[in-house]
């Protein structure tokens, strides 16, 4: 099969998130100009570059509410940082709480019966359970074609590690588990890794 994105699939549901699959899921925290903390899950999100280290998301949709995005994009637009946490999959459904678009004066800590932690370099909390968060000052939002359409690029000031998920040296993903989306209501995560040694390396 082939489609025009523009002309419709004539799926019963579009096909594109699941083919890029899977994705990292960004638990994006921040905190509004007047104090309300915020925290909600974006699965287009990466890691850019890694010296300096630099990260972006994107925000789709809007809410009534907000100027012209979510809560995230508002607060980040104002206030210049976020933090961005890794869902394990045992938080799952705590993060699920989090996905409802609730009134910006809603905290979504509070909601999730999640604790908000102090950064070290930003003014902004970060999820204290999570088991690895990366604080980031804004770099630049790009507005992209369509209606609501936000990227977020940041640079990472500070990055937070929980010891029980070090062993040898190196931060174990296996222990973590990190959620990932897929396609439609579909999520996994990652339990199993291999090693690939690149051509010039062997």
């Amino acid at each position: 099969m082939f489609y025009r994105p523009q002309d419709g699939h004539g799926l019963p549901h579009s096909p594109i998130k699941a083919i890029v699959a899977p994705r990292p899921i960004a638990w994006v925290s921040t905190r509004a100009s007047d104090g309300t903390l915020n925290l909600a899950p974006y699965s287009f999100f990466n890691l850019m570059a890694d010296t300096p280290p630099q990260l972006v998301f994107g925000s789709t949709g809007s809410k009534a509410d907000q100027r012209e995005s979510k809560d995230s994009v508002s607060n980040i637009r104002d206030t210049g940082v976020f933090c961005v946490n890794i869902v394990p999959q045992v938080l799952r459904d705590v993060m699920n709480v989090t996905t409802a678009p609730l009134p910006k004066e809603v905290d979504e800590f509070a909601k999730a019966g999640l604790t908000p932690a102090a950064c070290e370099a930003i003014d902004c909390p970060r999820v204290a359970e999570a088991p690895a968060s990366l604080e980031c000052t804004l770099s630049e939002i790009i507005r992209l074609e369509g209606e609501a359409n936000f990227m977020v690029l940041g640079k990472v000031v500070g990055i937070h590690m929980r010891d029980e998920y070090i062993h040898d040296g190196i931060f174990d993903i296996t222990k973590v588990q990190p959620l990932t989306r897929l396609g439609y209501r579909d999520y996994s995560y990652v339990s199993e890794v291999f090693s690939l040694d690149r051509p010039d390396q062997s």
